[in-house]
C-alpha cells in the first residue's frame, strides 16, 4: 500500500495487529413413540390417525426451524454471517488502513515505526510479533514454491523485534508479488480467522453478546492480540469481568460492554501507538450508545478524525 493509503494511521502510529460458525442446524424432530396394540378393526384408523399425526408435527417442526434460522439472521446477531463479516473488515480496515477497502490490503507494507518491525497484509501481520512468521511458515507448508519462503530464515530471526535484518526491500517486494496470488490471499484469510476472527467471535458467542459485541472483541483481538497478559484480549476481558458481568452470566450487555471498551482503552492509552482511542470513542462507543447492538446498517463512524459510512 502507498503511503498516501495510512495518512491517518501514520498521524496515530497505527493499530497492529491479532469460517463461520456455523448457525444450529434444524431443529431435531421427534420420533412418535409407539402405540400399544390396538383391536385389528381400529389399526387402518390408528394407522392413518398416526400418519397424519406425523405429518403435522413434521411439518411444525420443519416451519419451526425455519422460523428459528431465520430469526438468528434477522437479528443481526452472528457477525460470522457473510453480510455481517463484510461489515467488520470494513470497520477493521478503516482503523487498521484509513480505507473501506479492506480486499485492497492484501499488498500492503511498511514499518509504521511502533516497535513490531514490518506491518502487512489484511490484518496488520506483524515481523515482530510472530503472527507474520506463523503466516508465512503456514503459507509455505501449503506453497512451497512461493515469494516469501526464502525469507522464512530471516523472519525467525527478527522475531520479537523491530529489525529488518535480513529483509529490507527485497522482502517488501517479495510481499507484494506473493499479495497478486489468491493462494496468498486465501492464506492471510485463513490466518485471519484462526488467530482473530474465529476466537474472538466464539468468545463473543458464548459471553452472549450480540454482533456488535463480536465485533468489539474482534477489534481489540486484532490490535492487541490473543493472550493472557494484562494488555491482550485476554487481559482486558478479565478486567472487564471484575467490573461487569456479561449477558451469559445474567448481566446487562450493554454495561458489560461499556466496561469492557473502559479497560481497553486503559490499555490503549498505555502505548503511544495506541494512544488514539477514536475507534472506540467515535465508533464502538457511539454505536453502543444507540442501542445497535446487532451492528444494523447504516452506519456512521469516524477514526483519527477520518468519516466513514456503510449503508
Amino acid at each position: 500500500m502507498s503511503d498516501t493509503l495510512r495518512p491517518a494511521m501514520r498521524r496515530a502510529l497505527g493499530a497492529v495487529s491479532v469460517l463461520a460458525l456455523a448457525v444450529s442446524g434444524p431443529l431435531a424432530i421427534s420420533s412418535l413413540a409407539s402405540a400399544a396394540p390396538v383391536p385389528a378393526s381400529a389399526s387402518a384408523s390408528a394407522s392413518a390417525s398416526a400418519s397424519a399425526s406425523a405429518s403435522a408435527s413434521a411439518s411444525a417442526s420443519a416451519s419451526a426451524s425455519a422460523s428459528a434460522s431465520a430469526s438468528i439472521f434477522a437479528s443481526g446477531g452472528d457477525l460470522a454471517s457473510p453480510e455481517k463479516k463484510e461489515i467488520a473488515m470494513q470497520i477493521v480496515s478503516t482503523a487498521e488502513n484509513s480505507s473501506l477497502d479492506w480486499k485492497a490490503q492484501y499488498s500492503y507494507i511498511e514499518d509504521i515505526n511502533d516497535g513490531r518491525g514490518y506491518t502487512a497484509g489484511i490484518i496488520g501481520f506483524c515481523s515482530g510479533t510472530g503472527d507474520m512468521l506463523e503466516l508465512v511458515e503456514r503459507y509455505t507448508n501449503s506453497v512451497p514454491d512461493n515469494p516469501l519462503a526464502e525469507y522464512l530464515p530471516a523472519l525467525r530471526k527478527v522475531d520479537g523485534t523491530d529489525s529488518h535484518e535480513g529483509l529490507g526491500s527485497g522482502f517488501e517486494n517479495a510481499w507484494r508479488e506473493a499479495a497478486g496470488r489468491e493462494d496468498f490471499q486465501a492464506a492471510q484469510n485463513s490466518e485471519r480467522d484462526r488467530v482473530y476472527f474465529d476466537p474472538a467471535v466464539n468468545q463473543a458467542k458464548s459471553d452472549g453478546l450480540g454482533a456488535l459485541g463480536q465485533f468489539i472483541y474482534y477489534d481489540a483481538i486484532v490490535m492487541h492480540g490473543p493472550g493472557t497478559s494484562q494488555d491482550s484480549f485476554g487481559g482486558i476481558r478479565s478486567a472487564a469481568l471484575q467490573q461487569a458481568e456479561p449477558p451469559a452470566q445474567g448481566g446487562d450487555e450493554t454495561a458489560y460492554l461499556k466496561a469492557f471498551l473502559d479497560a481497553r482503552r486503559v490499555v490503549m492509552k498505555q502505548e503511544e501507538a495506541h494512544a488514539d482511542t477514536s475507534r472506540i470513542d467515535t465508533a464502538q462507543l457511539v454505536w453502543l450508545n444507540d442501542g445497535n447492538l446487532d451492528l444494523h446498517t447504516p452506519l456512521k463512524w469516524a477514526v483519527y478524525g477520518d468519516p466513514y459510512e456503510i449503508n
